[in-house]
């Protein structure tokens, strides 16, 4: 059985998926088919809600990284509880909120929700510890 932590990594990647889908989708609108299936010798610079998606994307990455080292750490280390699991859950929450956020261009409002998300990452490599 999974723990809840796994439960939500396993959501979290389903929400890297639907970012990769909402990016390519944009950015083929907003360069064309013909330069996405290109050898992309040359940068492409997105702008606009493409680019902004773009980053969001990037962002997950790097923040799945560290989410998924303290699922890994909890769930292995048995060290599952009712902390760390509301800390996954508000890491899925933020990062779901982040998309738009940062799609929208809200500002501090992604800042403030990227620290929330980092927080409950951190929050659960500590609950592991103790």
């Amino acid at each position: 059985m999974m723990t809840p932590e796994l439960t939500v990594l396993t959501l979290a990647g389903l929400l890297q998926a639907a970012q990769f889908t909402a990016y390519s989708i944009t950015a083929n609108r907003q360069v064309g088919p013909k330069a996405a299936m290109s050898p992309r010798d040359r940068k492409i610079e997105l702008t606009g809600t493409a680019g902004r998606l773009q980053r969001a994307l990037n962002n997950h990455f790097e923040g799945l990284i560290l989410f998924t080292l303290a699922v890994v750490v909890v769930t292995l280390g048995d060290q599952s509880t009712p902390v760390t699991t509301a800390c996954a859950w508000i890491y899925l929450a933020a990062r779901i909120a982040y998309v738009p956020a940062y799609a929208f261009g809200l500002s501090p409002w992604r800042s403030l929700i990227w620290f929330v998300g980092f927080g409950a990452t951190i929050a659960m490599l500590i609950a592991a510890l103790i």
